[in-house]
């Protein structure tokens, strides 16, 4: 290379060099900013109940992941207290005794019945995962 040309391209490097360090410095200030989403709020149960009135005492919270095999189902069961959760894998019916019948696939909330008995079963090829919060008072029953 002649000594003109060497000077040319390092010339052309020199001025671009402020685009290259913004753009470097761009990049870091871009990152995207956490959120947040609300899945799910109500005063009612997934079948429309009607959510009862929290007790006086002291809370005790207990979250429970719950994995229900490929086509198999939950025996049925109720919860004297109120529950929520969010499917993390999978598919799931839930049935309660009235009838009422809720499909759910991963990323589903849902706001459970209190004292209705009910089940849950996976008709599907993989294991399903679901999370769930169950609110009560700090003595008494088990959560699960």
């Amino acid at each position: 290379m002649t000594k003109l040309t060497t000077l040319i391209i390092s010339f052309l490097l020199l001025l671009s060099l402020p685009v290259l360090l913004n753009s470097c410095f761009q990049k870091e200030k871009q990152l995207p900013a956490p959120t947040s989403e609300l899945l799910s709020e109500s005063f009612l149960s997934w079948n429309g109940d009607s959510l009862p009135n929290y007790p006086i005492g002291k809370p005790k919270i207990s979250i429970v992941k719950i994995s229900i095999p490929p086509n198999s189902e939950l025996p049925h069961h109720y919860h004297p207290v109120i529950n929520a959760g969010v499917l993390l894998k999978g598919r799931l019916t839930v049935v309660d005794v009235k009838g009422n019948i809720l499909e759910m696939k991963a990323g589903d909330p849902i706001i459970e019945v209190v004292n209705t008995i009910h089940y849950g079963k996976n008709n599907g090829d993989e294991s399903a995962e679901i999370l769930v919060f169950f609110m009560r008072e700090r003595k008494g029953w088990k959560s699960w």
